[in-house]
């Protein structure tokens, strides 16, 4: 049920993002990579969460124990990169 409703709700976001880049050529405004970027991080947000709401627990469980190592691990990778940045500055 929850699932449903959250994708309803993601094709309607989806459908008005699509109007407001089409409104925005229209007037010739500029796009910002980022507000883009970040609007269909959203949108692949809903998705997502309402595919896993439609699975069962224990698959549930091991996909997100994968997500959250995964994040942990591109963490950990990018402090390193930044303090060997740092060191090879001085």
């Amino acid at each position: 049920m929850v699932s449903g409703i959250l994708v309803t709700l993601a094709i309607f976001a989806s459908l008005g993002l699509i109007a407001w880049l089409i409104v925005r050529a229209i007037k010739r405004r500029a796009f910002s990579a980022h507000t883009i970027s970040y609007a269909l991080a959203i949108l692949a947000g809903v998705f997502s969460y309402a595919y896993f709401l439609s699975m069962e627990l224990p698959q549930l469980a091991k996909i997100l124990i994968s997500i959250l190592l995964g994040a942990a691990l591109i963490f950990l990778a990018a402090w390193l990169q930044l303090r060997r940045a740092r060191k090879s500055q001085r």
